[in-house]
């Protein structure tokens, strides 16, 4: 699956991409196992340092890069919107080569103190995060690693310098296509759920209409046959044909049955195991997902009992200028018209939280009488979704996509409204 990392900054630039019920979600499952064969022993870290969320906030963690494409301020994020957890990407083996793990592939974990101080601020607010590795872009660490054990070696180093109660793996191209690679991630993932009891561990792939596809199936295949299971698998529906929320649910309806298949679950304990991994506003290819998709998809994701709803990127939660981005896709901002952090209000909803209110401040050139136009006068507080007409200032107005409080006729062509003119 084609993202945009590559464009725009960093070695992992931006990862456009890489989602229930009310109660939480399950904790890695079984008790700790045995260290497989080879494996390295379980690290004395004190993950009691930092408390835990419920599993339910790690299953709705969005993307972040901290170091990366503009990042937002992660507590301001909290403030707004309620959300509480952050899914902090990616980690990557070294640029120049070497089994250790990095952020981004240039900055090394060992000696980080960037994303820590974010963590730590995080965390003080009562929230907290996952780590992901992998990605798009640039050498992961089951390329660079001989084995799943040093693999897991390398990953353990991140688990304990951040005190990690969740990871996620990231499995796409062009890794995923590597046979040894996979096996090498998998194998890790298996061992480090074995030797940190109770951490969440979430492995996100890519999506198509199918569920996945075949490299995506190889992956599900090395899983089974190690017997490894995680909290979830994710697909992210986008980048591949997908045209809203209908194309995605019908998605994640084949890859349930993918999951049934390959473990021999039934459909209510594959769905407990699956994910959503989303991309809000424009993918990288011109697909569109706009608020109304979001809510589609967690409707769906919360009445079939899925295990995750996530989405790429906050770093992209907010709008453009313009709002359409000239049609294009950034790494910064979404290129749909919203109100800043409206899509990790979505997570926070799946999460079991209810997100504050978004203050509306009136229009500043109160509406005039609509006299003759048979539309309803336009409503800073009322959300309007494409083709939705409204009168405004004696004109009548139609959406081209969903908005709300922006004043027709305040951004001119590129904005939400389109003047059909005088009534």
């Amino acid at each position: 699956m084609k993202r945009l990392r590559a464009l725009l900054g960093g070695a992992a630039a931006v990862a456009l991409g890489g989602a229930g019920l009310a109660m939480a979600s399950p904790t890695a499952f079984g008790s700790a196992a045995p260290p497989a064969a080879g494996a390295p022993a379980a690290t004395a870290h004190s993950a009691a340092a930092s408390a835990a969320l419920d599993n339910r906030w790690y299953a709705a963690a969005p993307y972040l890069m901290p170091l990366d494409n503009d990042p937002p301020s992660a507590t301001d994020i909290m403030d707004a919107s309620g959300l509480k957890a952050f899914q902090l990407a990616f980690i990557l083996a070294p640029n120049g080569g070497g089994c250790s793990p990095t952020w981004g592939g240039t900055a090394p974990v060992s000696s980080d103190t960037s994303v820590a101080s974010t963590i730590s601020a995080i965390r003080a607010k009562g929230g907290d995060v996952s780590v992901s590795i992998g990605g798009y872009g640039g050498t992961k660490l089951g390329q660079a690693c001989s084995d799943a054990a040093s693999t897991a070696a390398a990953y353990q180093q991140v688990i304990t310098k951040y005190q990690l109660h969740a990871i996620d793996f990231d499995l796409e191209e062009p890794e995923y296509e590597n046979t040894a690679a996979v096996a090498n991630e998998i194998g890790a993932a298996k061992i480090l759920q074995q030797n940190n009891p109770g951490l969440y561990v979430s492995v996100t792939t890519a999506g198509t209409a199918a569920g996945t596809g075949w490299f995506g199936q190889q992956m599900l295949n090395e899983a089974k046959s190690i017997g490894f299971t995680p909290n979830n698998f994710s697909i992210m529906p986008f980048d591949g044909g997908f045209n809203g929320a209908s194309s995605q649910t019908a998605a994640l309806t084949a890859f349930n049955k993918l999951l049934q298949t390959t473990f021999g679950w039934n459909e209510a304990t594959a769905y407990a195991h699956e994910g959503f991994s989303g991309m809000n506003g424009r993918s990288d290819s011109g697909e569109m997902f706009t608020q109304a998709d979001f809510q589609t998809v967690l409707d769906y994701a919360t009445s079939h009992g899925m295990d995750r709803f996530t989405f790429w990127s906050l770093n992209r939660d907010r709008q453009c200028s313009p709002p359409d981005n000239n049609g294009t896709t950034s790494g910064t901002c979404s290129s749909v018209a919203q109100s800043p952090w409206d899509f990790a209000k979505y997570s926070v909803k799946f999460a079991g939280a209810t997100p504050p209110s978004t203050p509306t401040d009136p229009p500043t050139t109160p509406p005039s009488d609509p006299g003759s136009c048979a539309a309803g006068a336009w409503n800073a507080a009322t959300a309007y979704t494409a083709g939705n007409e409204v009168s405004y200032d004696g004109h009548t107005w139609k959406a081209k996509w969903w908005t709300q409080n922006e004043t027709p006729g305040s951004t001119g062509d590129w904005g939400a409204w389109q003047d059909e003119g005088a009534c």
